[in-house]
């Protein structure tokens, strides 16, 4: 079952617009999120919930997708996420914030896979400017951004593929618009 939601827990970036995420899904999310194991039960982390099309918009403004496509604008238009969750760390808490980046990424994967639960995708996006997202929505002088990730319905088809003889992890796109993600073989990456 696990590994059943690994594979369905894919980096999303095209969603159906017209399936709103709510703010009840996403503290379902949070609230599997603080379940988590954190560096020394610190539990630094504070999450800006946001599911209204106003402040949704807002964020998505901020955010840059798919850096390995440059020439392409993703999400596509009309195919944007409708909720996103910004995991910030309070400094007040933990003042070091390379101390807690490993949490970052605990958080976000399991939130990511309650939603792959509920038929649900996402996205962990770290393509954005702190200090903007900072002042755009009014965060407390101790609350620093560390990682926004996006929900929604997802509406596209993504397809795992093996890394080729070249060793490119490059994830692409072909004429129909299906993305494939080029993942190592798992005897590639065993070391003993």
């Amino acid at each position: 079952m696990l590994k059943d939601l690994v594979l369905a827990n894919r980096s999303y970036r095209g969603y159906d617009e017209s399936r709103k995420i709510t703010k009840e899904e996403l503290l379902e999310f949070v609230d599997c999120a603080r379940l988590t194991p954190s560096s020394v039960n610190g539990q630094p982390f504070k999450y800006y919930l946001a599911w209204e099309k106003e402040c949704v918009d807002k964020i998505q403004s901020m955010t840059k997708w798919a850096r390995a496509l440059p020439e392409m604008t993703l999400p596509h238009p009309g195919m944007c996420p409708t909720g996103f969750v910004i995991i910030c760390q309070d400094t007040k808490i933990g003042e070091s914030l390379g101390r807690y980046q490993k949490d970052v990424g605990i958080v976000a994967q399991t939130m990511l896979l309650a939603a792959a639960e509920k038929g649900l995708g996402g996205c962990m996006i770290g393509n954005f400017n702190a200090g903007q997202v900072k002042e755009e929505l009014q965060l407390a002088e101790h609350l620093a951004p560390m990682l926004i990730v996006a929900f929604g319905k997802p509406a596209e088809k993504i397809v795992l593929t093996e890394v080729g003889e070249d060793g490119n992890t490059n994830y692409y796109r072909d004429e129909n618009d299906v993305h494939y993600v080029p993942k190592r073989k798992l005897e590639d990456i065993i070391l003993s």
